[in-house]
């Protein structure tokens, strides 16, 4: 059979998602398993693996009939050696996760962070067009993102490389993050950080409709916050002017860095569409160097959940320099 397919997976602290392609970023089928952290994440290349055999076959395919495997790893990683320093979710230190998973497919296996790897897919397959000079941020439940130059994927020297999330935006006495430190963009516009703000407010006795929600629900969401600023809440119109005027900095300063010809916004926050990019695109006007600005346009992701999965195929064709 002279068929070759790429794999991609896309690994999350819950699921991961799994995916066969053809060279052209089709997906042929794609599915996903949950993500087994016990033992430290050490069973997770295994059922990869089974998982990958059960659906190859049922394709009537082998892992000699792949070209390779892209995968997304949630933390630090470095392309060349495949070794994931810390992702903390899954419980990985210093773990060998390309070395692992070519022991079982004895196929190339080429290994970057998540956000990393989505940036390459939504470049490649959606809102990019393939665009040399891009930045992604993907706005969940935390803040990931990918910079592309030049072609290239920034990863940096130890894996640190494009950690949008982590640009501190208040040093002094920002809310903590998950990182050890204070004022990180993450703090403020994520899915997290947004309903943390809608909460204070509550808790501080702000005039808001939020309070009812509170009551009615337990608990506040970020979604809350854009639907209730829409009816003229003042309060959530103020969080998200705050959130998109921080953001605004941290994408304009990028911006000068690398003079993209994309700004692409992604995540569960970047449902909220215009309510959202519309303040974003303003504050970043403001910030930016108008010569940088002009040349950059603002798109919401295109790919959904599948970005990563894509970016995974496409890692694969192009450390394989498989371009056509």
């Amino acid at each position: 059979m002279n068929k070759r397919v790429f794999l991609g997976a896309d690994i999350g602290g819950t699921f991961i998602k799994l995916a066969i392609m053809d060279g052209q970023g089709n997906i042929i089928k794609k599915w996903s398993i949950e993500t087994n952290t016990s033992d430290q994440g050490r069973h997770i290349p295994l059922e990869i693996y089974e998982s990958f055999s059960k659906h190859l076959e049922m394709e009537n395919l082998t892992f000699e009939h792949i070209y390779g495997l892209g995968i997304g790893a949630p933390g630090f990683v470095d392309l060349s050696s495949g070794i994931v320093y810390e992702a903390v979710n899954i419980g990985w230190k210093d773990f060998n996760l390309k070395q692992a998973m070519e022991s079982y497919i004895h196929q190339p296996v080429f290994v970057s962070n998540d956000a990393n790897l989505a940036a390459l897919g939504e470049n490649w397959k959606g809102a990019g067009k393939n665009v040399e000079d891009l930045i992604m941020v993907t706005l969940g439940t935390g803040v990931g993102g990918g910079v592309i130059t030049s072609g290239q994927v920034i990863n940096g020297i130890n894996g640190t490389g494009g950690e949008i999330g982590h640009i501190t935006v208040s040093p002094q006495d920002g809310p903590l993050c998950n990182c050890g430190r204070r004022g990180c963009i993450e703090t403020y516009a994520s899915a997290t950080g947004i309903a943390r703000m809608g909460y204070e407010a509550v808790q501080n006795g702000k005039e808001t409709s939020l309070k009812e929600i509170m009551n009615l629900n337990g608990r506040i969401t970020a979604k809350d916050v854009f639907e209730e600023a829409k009816k003229d809440d003042q309060v959530c119109r103020k969080i998200i002017e705050k959130v998109t005027d921080l953001l605004g900095l941290v994408l304009s300063n990028l911006a000068i860095a690398i003079n993209p010809k994309k700004i692409v916004i992604g995540g569960g926050v970047a449902n909220a569409g215009e309510e959202l990019l519309s303040p974003l695109k303003k504050s970043f006007r403001r910030y930016c160097l108008p010569r940088t600005a002009d040349a950059c346009t603002f798109q919401l992701a295109e790919l959904g959940n599948d970005a990563g999965v894509i970016g995974g195929a496409y890692l694969v064709k192009k450390q394989l320099y498989l371009y056509k």
